[in-house]
């Protein structure tokens, strides 16, 4: 018994140091990570995380959704005393006599042709009837970007004769398409300038509030629109082009259409004689 008391006494003195080392390992690794996750102190220099971080200044505000051209937004009026109506082959067969005699009704629009190769079937039914009715009545040509200026104007050209309109023609320009974009304005320009030489007219160009403000704002401002917006509000162009029809609804009821028909209004100081040929 004395013997193994003396053994076990001696392993526990040789192993006492390296205890020892193993301890104060363990105890510098804490330390390491307590420091690696320790939170800095509070700096007041710094931005706190309450409070608002500097907006940054557009260099282009044109080319940028109206909220960020609120300094130069131009506000309009309504008069909804002269409304007017839009229609392509998705109204079906109208009754162009029932229609007339709704006393809102001034103008109305048919779509003619879209792009290089479509003419709308209804087209010519629509345009013939508007007409007898005693509708003052237009065309409009649905541009599409991918397709070349030179084919849709030969589209538009070869369905629409002058004779056929009493409302300046409409471009309706709802796609941005692919092209960069001063491609796809160029493109749509030279469009512009040939239905202008060839019916002796410049037409009004169609599109929404915000396609207008980030596409069309500056090159085309000089001409006159019918801007889109399904909205109480009159919408707000960022800058003083001709706004002189509001299409403010989609879903509106004339007698005589079935369904739905999209409805517009003139606006600020616009009559029906500003839109139509003489």
């Amino acid at each position: 018994m004395r013997h193994r008391t003396l053994l076990l006494l001696t392993l526990v003195a040789l192993l006492m140091p390296w205890g020892n080392d193993v301890t104060a390992k363990i105890n510098k690794n804490k330390k390491k990570r307590k420091a690696e996750v320790e939170v800095p102190e509070w700096d007041p220099t710094l931005p706190q995380p309450d409070e608002p971080l500097t907006p940054l200044t557009p260099q282009h505000p044109l080319t940028l959704d109206l909220m960020y051209a609120r300094d130069v937004v131009v506000t309009h009026t309504a008069n909804h005393q002269i409304m007017g109506i839009d229609v392509s082959h998705y109204q079906g067969y109208i009754d162009w006599n029932e229609v007339a005699r709704n006393r809102d009704i001034h103008y109305v629009y048919i779509k003619a042709t879209e792009g290089g190769e479509l003419m709308d079937n209804m087209f010519r039914l629509n345009i013939r009837g508007a007409r007898r009715a005693g509708l003052k009545a237009g065309v409009y040509h649905f541009y599409i970007p991918s397709v070349s200026p030179q084919r849709q104007f030969q589209n538009l050209r070869s369905a629409v004769n002058k004779e056929d309109m009493d409302l300046l023609p409409i471009i309706d320009i709802e796609r941005r398409g692919r092209d960069k974009l001063p491609k796809f304005q160029q493109n749509l320009k030279t469009f512009i300038q040939m239905v202008e030489r060839h019916y002796g007219v410049k037409p009004v160009l169609y599109c929404s509030r915000d396609f207008y403000n980030k596409y069309l704002a500056g090159p085309f401002s000089s001409y006159k629109y019918m801007i889109a917006r399904y909205h109480p509000e009159v919408p707000e162009l960022c800058d003083d082009a001709p706004f002189v029809m509001w299409q403010f609804s989609s879903t509106s009821y004339v007698r005589g259409i079935h369904g739905h028909v999209d409805r517009s209004c003139m606006m600020d100081q616009y009559t029906l004689r500003d839109i139509l040929i003489r």
